[in-house]
This record gives structure tokens, sequence and C-alpha cells, in this order.
């Protein structure tokens, strides 16, 4: 039986169904992850009442047995008595660039999926939905520095998820060497997607989007975290190390857990109003929450964004 929040999540979105990251995690091959993710999320907005965002219309053509009739013009229909299709095409035909912190902090995971692992399938499924869309894809790993690039084109599908793919965690992070790199060496306007855990201080974090931001790109930031780091429920004292510095510390957790969740919670809080204030779009993504769910969302709440302006 499914839980209350699976069931709401359902009833929410009709026609979407969920996928278990640890199910992801079985498939191995990620290409055929961001595939199966994506087709089967885009014939999931088709039944529901929600599709259609993030395009424009294009021209028409006859209708053909099998086709949505909620697309027909009507209008064309009333003047000529013939069925036509309204057909669209991406709003932009853009640049999409996955930014992808692949710091040592990246690296866990309490579950089936580590923060990078997770992050690497939702950039393959972007990547791959924006190449449907024929936007120019491209990518970037990054820890304080760029580690790997693949500049934006039509024809980098196959280039960008073998650098998705190739991604490890490793290193310590900083967002203000890499991202200062990006800005200068994408001079079109285009989408900037940052995957993050986001372990830096806000200040430093506004300070090192801002080169992107400055040059007009539009910017989201996806901060992630694996739902331990958000409740720290962990039974027994342990021996803590940090992933990207290596320091050791005892640790109580009952003894921490509510200071910790608090700093976490506001932590969190203070990123998403002040990437907000700087016009960064913001979501939080936990880890464990199934993928394609995340993408309705997102596509979603860009689409309000789209419209609003």
């Amino acid at each position: 039986m499914p839980s209350p929040k699976r069931a709401a999540a359902d009833e929410a979105l009709p026609g979407i169904r969920f996928i278990d990251p640890a199910a992801l995690a079985r498939i191995g091959n990620l290409e055929l992850v961001a595939r199966w993710v994506v087709e089967g999320f885009i014939s999931g907005l088709h039944r529901s009442p929600h599709f259609g965002f993030s395009t424009d219309f294009a021209e028409h053509r006859q209708y053909m047995p099998g086709d949505d009739i909620r697309h027909i013009d009507w209008r064309v229909y009333a003047r000529t008595e013939r069925y036509y299709l309204k057909t669209y095409e991406a709003d932009t035909n853009t640049n999409f660039m996955v930014l992808l912190d692949v710091s040592g902090s990246m690296g866990y995971g309490s579950g089936a999926l580590t923060k990078l692992a997770y992050a690497k399938y939702l950039a393959a499924s972007l990547t791959y939905f924006s190449h449907r869309q024929r936007d120019r894809v491209g990518f970037a790993s990054f820890d304080d520095d760029i580690i790997e690039y693949v500049p934006p084109s039509a024809k980098h599908l196959q280039q960008v998820l073998y650098g998705i793919d190739r991604a490890v965690p490793l290193g310590k992070g900083a967002l203000a060497r890499p991202m200062a790199k990006i800005a200068e060496s994408q001079r079109r306007r285009g989408f900037m997607l940052v995957l993050s855990d986001l372990y830096e201080d806000p200040d430093r974090v506004i300070a090192a989007l801002g080169p992107l931001r400055d040059a007009r790109h539009d910017v989201v930031v996806m901060q992630l975290l694996d739902p331990m780091e958000l409740s720290f429920d962990f039974p027994d004292a342990a021996t803590f190390e940090d992933a990207e510095s290596g320091l050791r510390l005892p640790v109580v957790p009952s003894r921490v857990r509510t200071d910790y969740q608090r700093q976490v919670a506001e932590h969190v809080a203070t990123m998403q109003r002040r990437l907000g204030d700087h016009r960064i779009d913001y979501m939080f993504v936990d880890t464990s929450q199934p993928l394609d769910a995340l993408l309705f969302s997102y596509l979603m709440r860009r689409e309000q964004l789209r419209t609003v302006k």
C-alpha cells in the first residue's frame, strides 16, 4: 500500500509515475537511465492535464490518426473544415549547460545513491530532455577548478553524457574559480544549471555566481543533500571525517542532533532567500526524492516563472 505522502504525490501529478532512486542504481547505464526517465516522464505528461510548457507555436500540420486531439487548431478547422495540429518548438533553442560539483563531499550517500550519483542521473536526464527540445547542450564538472568541460553544441549529447558518467567525487570544493571561468567562456546567453551540495558560506556562493548572473545567464541552483545530512539520525557515537579536508571529529549524534538540524535548516533557508534576492532560481533536492517527481516540479516551476516574465 502506498504511503500517504506517495499517494498525495500521485494524486497531485496525474499520469506521472514515480521512480525510486534505488531502481536507477540497478540500471547502471547512464544514457539508458536518462532515456528511460525522460521518455517515461514525457509519456506521463501527455496523460497529465499539466502538459505543455516551454514551447512556442512553430507551424501547422495535418491531423493523422492517433494524434492528440488537444493540439487541434479549431480556428483553422472553422475556416477550412480540415483538421490541423499546432506543432511546437523549444522557445529558445538556447545553450543548456550543466555545472556539476564533483568535490569530495558529493560522494556521501546513506542509501542506494550518493549525492553525486543522484546529481549525475538528474544532469543526464535534464540534458537528454533539453537535447530533445533542440537546445545546444554542454557540461562542466568542477571542485575548486574546472575538471572537465564540453562546450554547448547540438551535436554534443554523447560527449556530455560521457563527461557526466566519468565524474568522480574528489578534492575540495569552491565555486568562485570554476564559475568565473564558465562565465568567461560563455559569451552567448544561456541556461546554467548548477548541481551542488553548497557546502560553502552563502556570501561566497552569491559572489561566485555573480559573474554568471551579471552575464545575464539564466542561472538555476539545485542544492542536493542526503536524508541523513538533514536528520543526522545516526544511532551511535562515531568519528566523523570531513570528505574534503580529512578532519576527523568524535561525535555523539544524540547530543548535537537538534542543534545540527537547526543549523542545516537555517543554511538551506538562507541559500533560498539570498539566491532569490539575487534573481537566481533555487531548488532544494532531497536525494531520496523520486527523480521524475523532481523533474515535474522543476519544469512546472520553470513554466510558472516563464509565464510571469
